[in-house]
């Protein structure tokens, strides 16, 4: 099982030895120039997930680069960088920036509920990106999206490698004076409640592309990580569990070894797509080849 946390879910510099259970570490959203974010209250606990309205925090990009990086190397995880922005041009900028720097990826976050949206698609996003960089681009979906499947092929042909599927879904709490809880109003909500939202969006996705798909939304066992890849991921992410149990990584890899061996599975590949009734699922190592045309 290859697994990640959720941009924004884990600062590693912090908490290093949760990055090094990991096979690889997604940063925080970096943007051009440096962000505060949004006013406190910036986070707030729900019934069944949590809320946050950080607002894309960040160094910026020079400091990043400069400070940020040098110090996520020396973890020696392999890193994927989640570049932000309010323009194609912004999000291309970055891409190029990192383009010559020793990471496994960038994805791209196009789909953050707490900050204004660029006034581009996501696919015109992408295709500004891929112009910019030969790096392993990933495209980070929202569930909200009218059709998942829609956006996955869209992103496809603007030369996205992969999917990142789900960020987080806008929603709101108010507290006991009827005001939103957060000082931002609605924020982007995540936690065990919207587990179904990205299984179905993972579904969709995988039935409208052969691209690898990051699954992540929910997941706190390794019966939800393996939900997850029945749907059709390769790949899954740890979010909001992160902020509760810094062991996560290694009890879910547990979990999924012993739901594994009570199905009867032999290994993780024979659970791919299962939800889908089969578990010809694309291999990814060999769908980058013939994207970045590497011999095999």
């Amino acid at each position: 099982m290859t697994l990640l946390n959720a941009s924004g879910c884990l600062d590693a510099l912090t908490a290093p030895e949760v990055a090094r259970t990991l096979d690889a570490l997604v940063t925080k959203t970096i943007t051009p120039l440096p962000r505060e974010g949004n006013p406190p209250v910036r986070i707030a606990e729900t019934d069944f997930g949590m809320l946050n309205a950080i607002g894309l925090a960040n160094p910026g990009r020079d400091r990043f680069l400069d400070e940020v990086l040098p110090r996520l190397r020396a973890l020696e995880v392999p890193i994927w960088v989640s570049v932000g922005g309010f323009s194609a041009t912004e999000y291309a900028e970055t891409c190029a920036a990192l383009d010559g720097e020793s990471i496994a990826a960038i994805e791209l976050n196009l789909s953050c509920p707490n900050v204004d949206e660029a006034p581009e698609a996501a696919a015109e996003i992408v295709a500004a990106c891929r112009v910019a960089t030969r790096l392993t681009l990933y495209a980070k979906l929202s569930p909200a999206a009218p059709d998942v499947g829609e956006a996955a092929r869209a992103v496809e042909t603007a030369g996205a490698d992969g999917l990142s599927l789900v960020n987080t879904i806008r929603g709101l709490a108010l507290d006991d004076r009827l005001q939103p809880v957060l000082a931002y109003g609605a924020g982007g909500y995540s936690g065990p409640a919207i587990r179904p939202i990205a299984l179905a969006a993972v579904a969709a996705a995988r039935r409208a592309t052969a691209l690898p798909i990051v699954g992540m939304g929910g997941v706190s066992t390794g019966r939800d990580a393996l939900e997850l890849v029945a749907a059709g991921a390769s790949a899954v992410a740890l979010g909001t569990i992160l902020f509760a149990d810094p062991d996560a990584p290694s009890r879910v890899r547990a979990e999924l070894a012993e739901e594994l061996d009570r199905l009867g599975l032999p290994s993780l590949a024979e659970a791919r797509g299962l939800a889908h009734g089969t578990t010809a699922v694309p291999d990814d190592a060999k769908v980058l080849q013939k994207r970045h045309n590497v011999p095999a």
